[in-house]
């Protein structure tokens, strides 16, 4: 029967004495540590001696075989090094159904960051309140190795960011950036990108007409939906100028506000032909629509494929969900970390968000 490489790296004589074990294991050397852990030994050199080039989950494994023979006891590793990595994810409390699938994916995948060596806890905060986001920041700070949080365009969170980057807590800014901090990097969509798009899908559902849409945004204080704003009607003016955009209403991704937000659009324009809703909460509008009985030639365009949504595109009040991966989202802040911990530049072999455009037909 083959053997795997720690046997034969921990294997001792059976009449070896109980006591002897640890000065064993304290005499393991490179050639040991690489093959419990499957790699060449130049590759063990770089991990022990930090030096940069190596995969994170390479790192991780050479760690790991480096802890059980014990030789980080000759002093080659900094005792640090070992320590799982500590993150906080901070996400805004509330309905938006797709954070609320973020935090459960986050909460869930504690063996995934086991396996690099992290792991991570999930802070909801009372959304669009960027006092009270900042001064959570810095409390949590105190206890972890980094931050994940979804941020909000303020002064006290650009400082609270900063203040953080100067006593090495790095930061990750999630689904939402935020500017002129220093900040570790941004996992998330090209959100004008997304502004456009949905622009652009609207536009093509209406046809060659005049017509009218309209917006309705969680919150401008992110930059997130700020930026898709842009985008939406930016592509207006510049492709579609017989659509007139006839305003931008805030539902703070409440179903309830958005049902509100929704019946008074649909009252002041009886001829309106679409909406964007950029933020959360579509099941308030989509409400609305089907008690004005306008499910069917309003054009309905959205965020965030959830149970909710999915619903709404197969009962097709929902025409089209502009999405991403919520595991995804977290496997990039993963591999940021870890390069942040191995002292590589964040974003190294990390991929930009896929944007991902959903209809009734293309259901996965």
């Amino acid at each position: 029967m083959k053997r795997e490489p720690s046997d034969l790296a921990l294997e001792m004589p059976a009449d070896m004495p109980a006591d002897a074990a640890p000065k064993r294991r304290q005499m393991a050397g490179i050639a040991d540590v690489a093959i419990l852990a499957g790699v060449s030994t130049a590759t063990v050199d770089r991990v022990l001696n930090q030096r940069p080039g190596v995969r994170a989950v390479t790192v991780q494994r050479v760690l790991k075989a480096a802890a059980e023979l014990g030789y980080v006891m000759d002093g080659a590793l900094p005792a640090s090094a070992l320590k799982p990595l500590r993150l906080a994810f901070l996400l805004p409390a509330g309905t938006n159904r797709f954070l609320s699938m973020l935090g459960r994916s986050i909460a869930s995948s504690q063996d995934q960051l086991a396996s690099f060596n992290m792991r991570a806890r999930v802070d909801y905060i009372e959304s669009f309140k960027p006092e009270l986001l900042a001064q959570h920041l810095r409390r949590v700070g105190r206890d972890v190795d980094g931050i994940a949080f979804m941020a909000l365009e303020h002064p006290t969170v650009r400082e609270a960011v900063d203040w953080l980057a100067e006593r090495d807590v790095p930061t990750v800014t999630l689904i939402s950036d935020i500017a002129n901090t220093r900040r570790a990097a941004y996992v998330g969509l090209d959100n004008r990108s997304a502004g456009r798009t949905a622009a652009y899908i609207i536009a093509r559902f209406i046809g060659p007409r005049p017509a009218k849409v309209a917006m309705i945004a969680g919150s401008l204080s992110y930059r997130a939906h700020e930026e898709r704003e842009m985008g939406f009607l930016h592509l207006f003016q510049e492709v579609f100028p017989a659509i007139e955009v006839v305003g931008l209403r805030e539902g703070h991704d409440e179903e309830a506000r958005n049902y509100r937000q929704t019946k008074t659009l649909l009252a002041q324009h009886p001829d309106l032909a679409g909406i964007y809703n950029i933020g959360g909460g579509a099941e308030g509008i989509a409400r609305a629509l089907k008690e004005a009985g306008r499910q069917n030639d309003v054009v309905f365009v959205g965020h965030g494929l959830t149970p909710d949504t999915r619903a709404l595109l197969i009962d097709g009040t929902i025409d089209a969900v502009i999405t991403q991966h919520p595991q995804a989202a977290l496997m990039s802040c993963i591999s940021i970390f870890a390069n942040l911990r191995a002292g590589r530049p964040a974003s190294e072999g990390t991929t930009r968000a896929n944007t991902e455009i959903i209809f009734r037909e293309n259901l996965p």
